[in-house]
């Protein structure tokens, strides 16, 4: 067999990772699983599988013969997450499958979504269209939408902002039909990669089309040890998405998630081990922006159509592709990359015998358990609630060898996407008393998407910051489950025309072979639901959960992503119990299956520990900014100015505990 290649000048060590997939490679990958390998299955062998998967550019990641020990492996965490756990080498790491906490549902048991073929039945009843269910359910009512009473817009953007930390799935590269040729975004028909989402045909009449683009997920390789009984092959036929970044909540959106990658985020001249920065503008005259992106001109928005040259601002480059998304992510972005320099230049004045390389590593380990800290201690309670945070968490009782931290297909695609009910429709931007920025006023969502120009031109990340902190996250309730600039108006580069996420969501989920909303109330241990009585109870609404139920046909037809959208919210939390069973317990995962996590013994000492949980998002607001002012905890709701406090009474970490003593 082909082994991958290494991207690692040190061989295929602790910097191992396999080779990435070049555009051709991930359309042969996707033909090979839907017309080659599927009809051929009952005639191969596991070893003949392999064989045609290696022939196609596409080799099952190949797991070291033995991970590493000492050194600089029990110190630093790889990259790429390979090795975290040594005996199970791949969990966590980029590139790898996401987890199935339960078994796909294919409508052919291998790779069709259900509703793939059409007329299909599923519990005697058609699945009801994606766009028809986003139509129906995600604004049902002209009244008010309501504001958070207890926590701030930080809430919502630190979501995606962590999100992007620990699950990516990649679309299929190929953007056209495997056997016809034909362009994905020109034609309506199921053929992979293309699993376009239907328009209902009312709509359709008056929009003129027929359907809206949508690619499936990348398929991962084949991946079975020699010998395997064949009667336990028929999990392995099935596809399987993706993880393209690492599950760890490791700052992989400060620092990648590839050695290539890695190379390109950091200044190599510099002997303080600092992160690149942007060379051609500058924040307020002194603060750093991220630095561009390469293959100018890109294809990111511009303050003028006919921008050219030194004017052009280019997409940025982060540790995560999505950076440039909306405006608020790419100021979080922007927030930690400063603070990684500012704490890199500290280590640096008291360790001045370090390498770059030593600095460059010791800041990514702090940078990483602040990311931890801040998720875990400040954000995931305000999420499930406290009750089910102790449910479902409880005191971290140290590492676990035998829990496999990959993130689950169901949380990626379904459970921790409830934040995107929680976008508004506007993006404030406030100036330094917190009142409507006089030059730069607030914005609608879609003025936000892949726009950096609207950073570096507009005032710079503080208007941003303050609007995430002093303005109230929007309040989902069953009459306004998402808003229309991301229903209507959703964009993305490589596709003309708008976009709807809420039948982006449901799609995904059938693409993924989710199981239905019973299912994972089962998986919970909560009780199922069988008629609309039973959902009226869970929703708490009987016209909502009649409405569901006629679209449906049947309880068991509903889709997680929905289902788990509409519930009661639990007390002091943001979702309700399906959601918050489903993220406690990936969270839970991440923690235990984490043998770099911040409070296991050995990764920083007890004093450094005492330190790091001083520090907050708040400190790291105040330290990398021009705010004078801010909440203690950033999350949570605050007036000004009786609720923001001077940045010299919010507390910090000292990184006096990071001196090595040189006597």
């Amino acid at each position: 067999m082909r082994k991958a290649h290494c991207e690692s000048t040190q061989g295929c060590g602790n910097g191992w990772r396999p080779r990435l997939l070049s555009t051709v490679e991930r359309g042969i990958l996707d033909l090979h699983f839907a017309n080659v390998i599927n009809p051929l299955k009952e005639f191969l062998s596991v070893e003949h599988v392999e064989l045609i998967a290696n022939w196609s550019g596409c080799p099952s990641p190949i797991q070291p013969a033995a991970c590493p020990r000492g050194g600089q492996s029990g110190k630093y965490r790889s990259i790429t997450g390979l090795c975290n756990n040594r005996n199970n080498p791949l969990w966590g790491a980029a590139n790898s499958a996401l987890a199935r906490w339960l078994p796909a549902e294919y409508e052919d048991g291998e790779s069709q979504p259900k509703g793939w073929n059409k007329g299909g039945r599923n519990r005697g009843f058609q699945l009801p269209l994606v766009r028809e269910i986003s139509k129906k359910f995600m604004q049902s009512s002209e009244s008010p939408i309501l504001k958070d009473e207890a926590y701030s817009q930080m809430l919502v953007d630190w979501g995606q902002y962590i999100d992007h930390d620990i699950s990516f799935t990649p679309q299929s590269t190929s953007r056209a039909a495997f056997w016809s040729g034909q362009d994905c975004l020109s034609i309506c028909e199921n053929v992979n990669p293309c699993y376009p989402i239907e328009i209902p045909p009312q709509e359709s009449l008056l929009k003129n089309k027929s359907c809206l683009p949508f690619f499936r997920s990348s398929p991962v390789c084949f991946s079975a040890k020699p010998g395997t009984p064949r009667d336990d092959l028929q999990q392995m036929f099935q596809r399987q998405q993706m993880n393209s970044v690492t599950s760890f909540l490791d700052a992989s959106t400060v620092y990648g998630h590839s050695m290539a990658l890695q190379r390109n985020l950091r200044n190599l001249s510099s002997s303080q081990g600092l992160l690149a920065v942007n060379q051609r503008f500058v924040d307020a005259g002194k603060r750093a922006y991220l630095p561009f992106a390469g293959n100018n001109p890109s294809a990111c928005l511009q303050e003028h159509r006919s921008v050219e040259g030194n004017d052009r601002v280019e997409c940025f480059i982060a540790g995560d592709s999505r950076v440039n998304e909306v405006v608020p992510l790419t100021a979080l972005h922007t927030l930690w990359v400063r603070e990684h320099n500012r704490v890199a230049v500290a280590l640096n004045r008291l360790n001045p015998h370090w390498s770059a390389e030593t600095t460059y590593q010791e800041t990514r380990k702090v940078v990483g358990a602040l990311h931890q800290i801040v998720t875990m201690r400040d954000y995931i309670p305000k999420v499930i609630g406290k009750q089910a945070f102790r449910q479902y968490l409880g005191p971290y009782e140290g590492y676990n060898e035998s829990a496999d931290p990959s993130v689950a297909n169901v949380f990626a695609t379904a459970a921790f996407r409830f934040g995107h009910a929680t976008i508004p429709a506007m993006l404030q931007r406030l100036n330094n008393t917190f009142q409507e920025h006089e030059l730069f006023p607030s914005l609608e969502l879609h003025q936000t998407f892949f726009s950096p120009w609207r950073i570096v031109k507009q005032g710079g990340i503080d208007v941003v910051l303050r609007g995430l902190l002093a303005r109230p996250a929007m309040k989902v309730t069953q009459d306004h489950l998402m808003n229309q600039e991301l229903t209507e108006r959703l964009m993305v580069l490589t596709v003309q025309g708008t976009l709807d996420l809420a039948a982006i969501n449901l799609q995904r989920g059938r693409d993924h072979a989710l199981p239905g909303y019973n299912e994972w109330r089962s998986f919970c241990g909560l009780g199922v639901v069988q008629n609309v009585g039973e959902l009226g109870e869970v929703v708490g609404d009987a016209h909502l959960a009649a409405a569901i139920m006629e679209m449906y046909g049947h309880a068991g037809n509903i889709d997680v992503w929905l289902g788990g959208l509409v519930e009661k919210a639990l007390p002091d939390a943001r979702t309700g119990p399906l959601f918050a069973c489903l993220i406690g317990k990936q969270m839970k995962m991440l923690r235990e299956g984490d043998r770099f996590w911040w409070e296991n013994p050995g990764v920083f000492t007890h004093k450094q520990r005492e330190e790091l949980a001083k520090h907050s998002l708040s400190r790291v607001i105040c330290d990398n900014t021009g705010l004078e002012r801010v909440t203690l905890d950033a999350f949570q709701l605050g007036v000004y100015p009786q609720d923001f406090v001077p940045c010299n009474s919010v507390p910090t970490l000292s990184l006096e505990t990071w001196r090595e003593d040189q006597s």
